[in-house]
């Protein structure tokens, strides 16, 4: 009895709601400095959510945080791609597909200008053996089955991406990556989940990106003491997400002193009040079965999700 529940819990692993990762924020240097945020996250075990946020400069797709890029970035290729080349190969090798993916690549494209979407496109394909990736059919309504493989990867909610990694793949060519659920305007902290996200899951649109403040009002800066009222609604959001399809990420839970947010190069408005109170949310989090919980803090959220 006992093989046969592993069996199925295997075998149930990539659907939403079965596995509560560490998204690992911002994970790339920022001027000049932090260069070992890759090799951090990557240290914290897998499986693992990586977030890169992506620029287009003198024809080269980079990994930067602010606009406009120098040009000194690294390249998305060689800081990401060929970092996980040894993971993707060992995996494959293996071919524990249970396991799978054994990383989710979070793309945050810092700006929607064609030649960068298209550079981008073209460079998954170059490392396709690796990607998680479904059929382009004429009824983009309904979901396909994934083909897995140890790398997922999701984008954000912007037509303009879904232009270029959907509506111009193919009918039955292969969709490389996944965007995120529109959120209807002006949702927030009291807006009935059914109201934020109406419809399910289609074949591109897979996840649904939130804010903290859509759980607790005015965001980390301002969250109080954690109640069961906010429990109930961030559990709310959860249920809403997976039962239509989506799996589910909030950003960006840390709990840095003002001078450890400095030291660390990360942005003030992410914080609670404090490690404890940040600890409150990922606990939470976790219960309620977030699939993607995304901080700057990789090893202390890795640690209490271990627990």
């Amino acid at each position: 009895m006992f093989f046969l529940i592993a069996a199925v819990a295997s075998s149930l692993a990539q659907t939403p709601g079965t596995r509560v990762l560490l998204d690992a924020h911002n994970c790339y240097p920022q001027d000049g400095k932090w260069n070992d945020r890759i090799d951090r996250a990557l240290a914290t075990r897998l499986p693992l959510a990586i977030e890169q946020d992506l620029h287009y400069i003198g024809g080269r797709v980079v990994v930067a945080h602010d606009s406009p890029p120098t040009g000194a970035e690294p390249a998305v290729r060689d800081y990401f791609f060929e970092r996980i080349r040894p993971l993707m190969e060992s995996a494959l090798q293996k071919n524990d597909r249970a396991t799978w993916p054994i990383l989710v690549l979070n793309l945050d494209f810092k700006s929607n200008e064609r030649p960068l979407l298209e550079a981008v496109w073209k460079l998954l394909g170059e490392y396709e053996g690796w990607i998680t990736t479904a059929k382009r059919t004429g009824n983009g309504a309904a979901q396909e089955a994934l083909e897995w493989k140890p790398l997922l990867i999701l984008t954000g909610d912007a037509e303009e991406q879904e232009r270029v990694f959907y509506d111009e793949v193919p009918v039955g060519g292969k969709l490389r990556l996944f965007g995120a659920a529109r959120v209807v305007n002006g949702s927030q902290w009291n807006t009935p989940p059914a109201m934020m996200v109406p419809a399910r899951a289609s074949n591109y649109r897979r996840w649904w990106n939130n804010p903290w403040n859509v759980v607790e009002q005015g965001g980390q800066q301002n969250a109080g003491d954690w109640t069961p009222e906010d429990e109930s609604r961030l559990i709310a959001l959860v249920n809403h997400a997976h039962k239509h399809g989506y799996w589910m990420r909030f950003y960006t839970l840390n709990g840095y002193t003002p001078a450890e947010t400095l030291a660390m190069g990360t942005t003030k408005s992410y914080n609670f009040a404090s490690e404890f109170a940040a600890k409150q949310r990922w606990l939470a989090a976790r219960q309620a079965l977030v699939d993607f919980i995304a901080s700057d803090m990789y090893e202390q959220l890795a640690a209490t999700l271990r627990q």
